[in-house]
């Protein structure tokens, strides 16, 4: 599946951490930076999590809500957030169908073997629930930068 950016974003229900269910549709109002990512406790994963984590306050003045999403259970979600102090939630996607819905459950290829996983990628959804921005097959260095910057640009305020 395809996303257009401007269309209605895919709602989802997901567990969270705390075993809490977390719906898109009870954050309208707000901006969602939705990042997906491959797993918890990798260079990569730790590296992205970690700068979201300190750009928190900034991306909270403009109203938007952090949200990761992943494969791992809930139990790994608590360790990577207590291990690197996370101030926002990780969600539970172990059936990868909110995966599917955000056309990144793709296939990959690594050492010679193919598997499906993530695709990293980060949407931005706006306070109306629609796909504002898109950013797929995310490199880490300077990302949570570019999604700052875009939405200090489209005037993004408490």
């Amino acid at each position: 599946m395809t996303l257009i950016e401007g269309q209605k974003a895919p709602d989802f229900s997901l567990i969270n951490e705390k075993g809490e269910w977390v719906h898109l549709a009870d954050l309208k109002g707000q901006y969602v930076i939705l990042y997906f990512y491959p797993k918890d406790m990798t260079p990569g994963c730790t590296t992205e999590a970690c700068d979201f984590r300190d750009k928190f306050e900034d991306f909270s003045h403009l109203n938007a809500v952090i949200l990761g999403v992943s494969p791992d259970d809930a139990n790994k979600h608590t360790k990577f957030i207590d291990k690197h102090g996370l101030p926002f939630s990780l969600l539970v996607d172990e059936d990868h169908k909110v995966a599917e819905a955000y056309g990144v459950w793709v296939l990959k290829k690594m050492y010679g073997r193919e598997f499906m996983g993530i695709e990293r990628s980060t949407f931005l959804i706006d306070p109306e629930g629609k796909l504002e921005k898109a950013w797929r097959k995310v490199r880490v260095k300077n990302h949570i930068e570019e999604v700052y910057t875009y939405l200090t640009e489209q005037g993004a305020t408490k």
